[in-house]
């Protein structure tokens, strides 16, 4: 006898009293229905409510702090166009010492 011999073959069978069903399909019908109580709900609480402020002094002094980081870093990369970073580029490139070639070896010379 091999050892796979008692081995049972096929899908899992669960010990369950009910049989798998399906889904039934009532829940088309709730999401339309609380998609309306939604829209519903949502006119009134704009209506109703005004927006809080819930942020600390610090907080707003922080947004305002990288707001304007922000923006300056947006003002000195628009300063130069394309064209001026790659000319700059190209300068920078010729400037630096060709370390990286390999150099001549000959056992002749």
């Amino acid at each position: 006898m091999s050892e796979y011999s008692n081995v049972i073959k096929g899908s899992l069978k669960l010990k369950t009293e009910s049989k798998i069903t399906k889904k039934s399909k009532k829940h088309r019908k709730r999401k339309a229905d609380s998609l309306a109580d939604y829209a519903e709900d949502n006119g009134k609480s704009q209506e109703q409510e005004e927006p809080k402020i819930t942020k600390t002094a610090a907080e707003v002094e922080y947004e305002k702090k990288k707001e304007k980081r922000m923006l300056e870093t947006i003002l000195t990369k628009a300063e130069k166009s394309h064209k001026q970073r790659i000319m700059e580029f190209n300068q920078h490139l010729n400037a630096m010492s060709e370390h990286f070639d390999i150099p001549k070896v000959s056992w002749t010379k």
